[in-house]
């Protein structure tokens, strides 16, 4: 049985995944808009799964005998200025969403709750991943600087990037 303090903490978090594939969803508009179809698609494929990280978090809570609470969200920015700005406030944003996991995990410390704990670890190595790919892809961008043709090329090729192509591994 989940204390209230956690299901609220839990709550929270749905409605942040839920955001989360809101700006992902405004994103691929955005670029979709510009000409931009494999970074449209590679936001799509984002969007799709933050919400299932949402539903995933909606069952647990669920399953532990609290209620998934289903919440208003906050509309996501619609226009980015630059794929470049797009991609640093990705990289922002999930940042935001780490910090906000590190913050639930805590709060299952303190409430000694180490079902959800564990449950919550998926998400903290997730976390790691999202953040890893969005850095890799603010490299090769800023490799790309201005280049028309490295924009074609990156545009082609970020269909083929996934959190997964650049997973840490120990060295």
């Amino acid at each position: 049985m989940l204390s209230k303090k956690l299901e609220k903490a839990l709550n929270e978090q749905v409605r942040i995944e839920a955001e989360s594939s809101q700006v992902y969803l405004s994103m691929a508009s955005w670029a979709e808009g510009k000409g931009l179809e494999g970074i449209a698609q590679f936001m799509y494929n984002q969007s799709d799964e933050e919400r299932l990280h949402m539903l995933k978090l909606v069952k647990y809570i669920n399953e532990r005998g609290g209620h998934a609470q289903v919440s208003a969200l906050n509309a996501p920015k619609t226009d980015f200025e630059t794929f470049q700005k797009m991609f640093h406030e990705l990289l922002e944003h999930e940042v935001f969403v780490s910090k906000s996991i590190n913050d639930l995990v805590h709060v299952t410390l303190e409430e000694k709750d180490y079902a959800t704990h564990n449950f919550l670890q998926w998400y903290v190595a997730e976390q790691i991943e999202e953040e890893a790919l969005a850095r890799t892809i603010l490299d090769k961008i800023n490799l790309i600087g201005n280049d028309k043709g490295g924009l074609y090329l990156f545009d082609r090729d970020i269909q083929q990037i996934t959190a997964n192509s650049v997973a840490i591994t120990p060295k």
